[in-house]
């Protein structure tokens, strides 16, 4: 059995020769990365200087747009030293950190999500009751209680894997993964199996269980309700359900990728289908909300008329 404390880094070995095409690609993530933080700021800040914002909708959406760069800081970076670099490696302190981060990232969006959801039901399904359920006490709660809930869950993955004894360092990805990691292991993994399991429900279950119950409310009000209150659904659901969509494609790939055998899709596509969640995400949410949501569209149409 070989130590860990012998494995002070991990290799990444996914990474393909791309010779002098690196600096192609570091110039590709760079710009990605700065339209990524533009984009998700120039909302943020759009929401906190208008009072006219200043409505429980539009604070999720602001806390899921902080997620958006949350999670893009514990990946951009990296990639763009990680495509510069020669030797793919990584510190094992900063693996585990960059394991921490993505995870809370991800349990965070789907959380963050939720809440939306729940928000939208209230507020279509209890529209006289709304202002009286939805107080801005209750909004804060709600976001707390998705940043607390999201880092609590991920990091128990954390403190399971860093007291492992590993066999060793080479992980087949791009960036750090736990599971990979807990492969690695020379020491039962029975617990880090069964909490794997079990942070993969509370993470993806939890949250999937309760957008379902608020869609499926709001559905039937939908059916039987006036033309207005369906336009009303359709325009401030719409991006909620397409970013719900677009995130759960991404995660369901690399949940099934890290635990089944994949090697019949070209690694090329596994790759880009891995950064999927991660790249697209934060750039698509920015961009569907401001376009399907009407308030934000016509302040940011009145900031571009006058520039």
């Amino acid at each position: 059995m070989v130590n860990s404390s012998q494995f002070p880094y991990f290799i990444l070995t996914a990474y393909l020769d791309m010779g002098y095409l690196k600096y192609l690609y570091f110039v590709i993530v760079l710009t990605l990365y700065i339209v990524i933080v533009v984009a998700n700021a120039l909302l943020i800040v759009t929401i906190c200087m208008k009072r006219s914002l200043h409505e429980p909708m539009y604070v999720f959406l602001c806390s899921l747009l902080v997620n958006e760069l949350y999670g893009s800081a514990g990946l951009f970076p990296f990639l763009l030293q990680q495509i510069t670099s020669d030797t793919h490696t990584i510190s094992r302190s900063m693996c585990f950190l960059q394991i921490y981060s993505l995870y809370s990232y991800s349990c965070g969006e789907l959380c963050n999500l939720a809440v939306m959801s729940y928000d939208r039901y209230l507020a279509i399904c209890c529209p006289l009751h709304y202002k009286a359920r939805m107080t801005s006490n209750k909004v804060a709660l709600l976001i707390a209680a998705v940043w607390l809930y999201a880092s609590v869950e991920s990091l128990g993955c954390i403190i399971l894997s860093t007291s492992l004894v590993l066999c060793g360092n080479r992980i087949n990805k791009i960036y750090c993964d736990n599971f990979p990691v807990v492969k690695l292991a020379c020491s039962d993994t029975t617990v880090n199996n069964a909490y794997g399991v079990l942070a993969t429900i509370l993470a993806v279950a939890v949250p999937l269980i309760s957008i379902l119950f608020s869609y499926t409310k709001i559905l039937r009000v939908c059916v039987v309700g006036s033309k207005e209150t369906r336009q009303k659904a359709v325009s401030t659901c719409s991006p909620h359900i397409a970013s719900l969509i677009n995130f759960s494609f991404g995660c369901c790939f690399e949940i099934f990728q890290s635990r089944f055998n994949m090697t019949g899709v070209p690694r090329i596509l596994r790759i880009v289908l891995s950064l999927y969640f991660l790249t697209i995400q934060p750039i698509f949410n920015p961009v569907i909300y401001g376009l399907r949501l009407s308030k934000i569209r016509q302040i940011l149409s009145l900031y571009y008329v006058l520039m």
